[in-house]
């Protein structure tokens, strides 16, 4: 990509390891320990709920954005990230639907949540210690991409981010019983076709976010996404038939779908 893009001698131009190190390994660990925190969020999750949740990583880009960048921003934007705050807690009934109705219930009060559920401890926090994660290496990655001169080239920063990754999680199988089973069983073990499609879906739209993130600058990537959202809900719907969509995943979608729009 980098070489049919026609800017690879400018983007390799005066390149050094320890230029790649600076402005790579930091985001490069932060995406990994956010992956890590994901997939733990995909084995308790639903589909749709983690699609929305996984949203609140713009409130974090936007944070990351200021504090890393100096960035504000408009009163549209904020006004945004208020609603797609509200969406997350009505979907996890911190906010009553009832109460966002001007309907007064007594059974749907939030202290009902049982905050020591596997749902909470083991999908929850993680996708939305994820989400944080994220808008930190987004604000990372956007200062080197955006940065005066110009910036970084995405396709390079994205090889990069990937070589970085590598070494870093490559390292922690060195430390981990995932590394012991590696050694035993062989790294194909357990691989199935269907794997595949995770990989290629991933490796796609980490060169689409790196292009989004210095054209368009990770709080907006963030508002682009409503499409997903409304994807997760009717694949959810079409194959989970059994427990379809509740009136919170719906509320909740909507309000993230309107404050991303």
């Amino acid at each position: 990509m980098l070489r049919i893009s026609g800017g690879k001698r400018a983007a390799v131009a005066g390149w050094t390891p320890s230029q790649w190190i600076r402005v790579a390994f930091a985001p490069a660990a932060l995406y990994a320990l956010q992956n890590m925190a994901a997939l733990k969020a995909y084995q308790h999750l639903d589909s749709l709920t983690f699609n929305v949740l996984n949203q609140t990583k713009t409130l974090s880009a936007a944070l990351c954005c200021y504090l890393v960048m100096g960035k504000r921003q408009s009163f549209m934007q904020i006004i945004s990230l208020i609603l797609l705050l509200l969406s997350a807690l009505t979907m996890e009934g911190l906010v009553p639907l009832n109460y966002l109705m001007s309907q007064s219930s007594i059974d749907a009060s939030p202290s009902q949540v049982d905050w020591n559920s596997a749902h909470w401890s083991n999908g929850v926090a993680p996708i939305l210690l994820a989400s944080f994660i994220s808008g930190l290496s987004g604000a990372l990655s956007q200062r080197n991409l955006q940065s005066s001169g110009g910036g970084r080239n995405p396709y390079l920063f994205s090889m990069e981010l990937c070589s970085a990754s590598i070494l870093i999680l490559g390292s922690s199988l060195l430390f981990s019983s995932d590394g012991k089973r590696v050694a035993e069983d062989g790294f194909w073990a357990g691989w199935v076709p269907q794997l595949w499609i995770p990989i290629t879906t991933n490796a796609i739209g980490g060169i689409i976010v790196g292009l989004v993130t210095k054209y368009a600058g990770s709080v907006r990537k963030g508002f682009a996404l409503i499409f997903g959202i409304f994807l997760s809900g009717v694949v959810q719907a079409t194959l989970d038939q059994n427990h379809g969509i509740s009136r919170e995943q719906v509320t909740g979608g909507v309000l993230a779908g309107v404050s991303l729009w």
